[in-house]
């Protein structure tokens, strides 16, 4: 069922009214400097929007994981870039609820904005607290849900307020959920999934969710070893979940009943130890000893996924071919990622994470149709389940 957004709201729903919209704020921030900023930039348009319209903003977001009220996880860095951004002033409140926040939003004028302390500080808001959601509620008219990256969270500011005033899905979510949605529902094929990352487990829901919908699968990172070990390869070291073998064989059993390609690496580069400046080798998947770890796919596997990507009119990707974050083990995730950029024929979406990570460091973001800012709720809507906080917004 398609949801409302603010674009379906009519100007008198807008103008004048305290309009509360929780966005995802949870940036990086090094010594009170924002090191990333684009989760930020991703907001405007919905900010912008009802800033034209005169609403009063108030704006609601987390930011990592405190333990109760703590300094450095206040919010004033961000409403700082922001006000930068917007190039007008936004007011940092020093709290999310009560008198002192009340009497501040009754002070707002047409087009103003401010922004609440870091709602996590309470444990009421992860607890989905009613009590809490109702006091946020009271602030505002309407809620607008912004944050894709935290909606597959039932947290008292991703679904609770809703349940006490309207609520509506914003510019980046209806953007998120469309994109996906129709690359789900009705791609352009052929169609493949990319998948890396270290665990099976973390796909699982994936991978059965879109064996019925894609073409082919594209399997990288530490999770390929686990299918290989369960075609009886030696893997040596590498990460394994020996307790999913039975399930990696299942799966590949699927995909050969409905004709669904699968593709393993066919060389991978190897290690001893895991550290920067261990020597590497390059070894086919077969010739693995005991004390092998691979760390990233190797170059017969970039060219054969790379001839895949470049046949496909749509592409998922999420996870990275290998330990990405050390340098001599990236050039996998690399290979892969310009090859989908030179896709120029192709909706390539990226499920947030360590590949929306490893796309940014590699400078690449403007070559792909979609980067996600969620890696959790991109993996549960590329799952097939029901996001709590798209659920509980108003259907068209």
């Amino acid at each position: 069922m398609a949801k409302k957004t603010i674009l379906d709201l009519k100007d008198e729903e807008l103008k004048g009214k305290r309009v509360l919209v929780r966005v995802d704020f949870n940036v990086p921030i090094k010594n009170g400097v924002i090191t990333d900023d684009r989760r930020i930039r991703e907001a405007l348009p919905t900010i912008k929007y009802l800033i034209d319209k005169g609403a009063k903003v108030i704006l609601v977001s987390h930011l990592g994981r405190p333990k109760g009220f703590q300094d450095d996880l206040r919010l004033d860095p961000v409403a700082k870039r922001l006000s930068e951004l917007l190039g007008k002033p936004v007011k940092k409140l020093n709290d999310c609820i009560g008198e002192e926040v009340e009497k501040e939003i009754s002070n707002m004028k047409e087009g103003d904005v401010v922004l609440l302390e870091n709602i996590r500080f309470y444990k009421e808001e992860e607890a989905n607290d009613p009590e809490f959601a109702k006091k946020l509620a009271k602030l505002a008219d309407l809620y607008v849900n912004d944050a894709f990256g935290t909606a597959h969270r039932a947290h008292a500011s991703t679904a609770g307020v809703a349940q006490y005033i309207p609520g509506v899905a914003g510019l980046l979510m209806k953007k998120e959920i469309e994109i996906m949605g129709k690359a789900l529902e009705s791609p352009e094929r052929p169609f493949i999934c990319i998948l890396g990352g270290a665990k099976v487990s973390d796909k699982i829901g994936v991978i059965k969710n879109l064996m019925t919908k894609v073409d082919g699968f594209l399997i990288g990172g530490g999770m390929m070893f686990t299918f290989l070990k369960a075609l009886g390869y030696e893997t040596g070291k590498s990460i394994v979940e020996d307790d999913k073998l039975e399930l990696a064989k299942e799966i590949m059993n699927m995909a050969k009943e409905r004709g669904v390609k699968f593709l393993l690496p066919k060389d991978a580069v190897v290690v001893k130890e895991i550290k920067e400046d261990a020597p590497t080798s390059i070894k086919d998947v077969d010739k693995f000893e005991k004390d092998d770890i691979g760390v990233d796919i190797g170059p017969k596997t970039i060219e054969l996924f790379r001839e895949e990507i470049l046949k496909a009119r749509t592409i998922i990707w999420n996870g990275p071919m290998g330990i990405f974050e050390i340098p001599a083990f990236a050039n996998g995730t690399r290979r892969i990622a310009e090859a989908i950029a030179e896709n120029k024929n192709c909706i390539s979406i990226v499920g947030g994470g360590d590949s929306a990570a490893a796309i940014q460091m590699l400078g690449l973001e403007d070559k792909f149709t979609h980067i996600s800012t969620g890696g959790g709720a991109s993996l549960e809507f590329l799952e097939g389940k029901e996001l709590p906080g798209v659920a509980v917004l108003q259907d068209k």
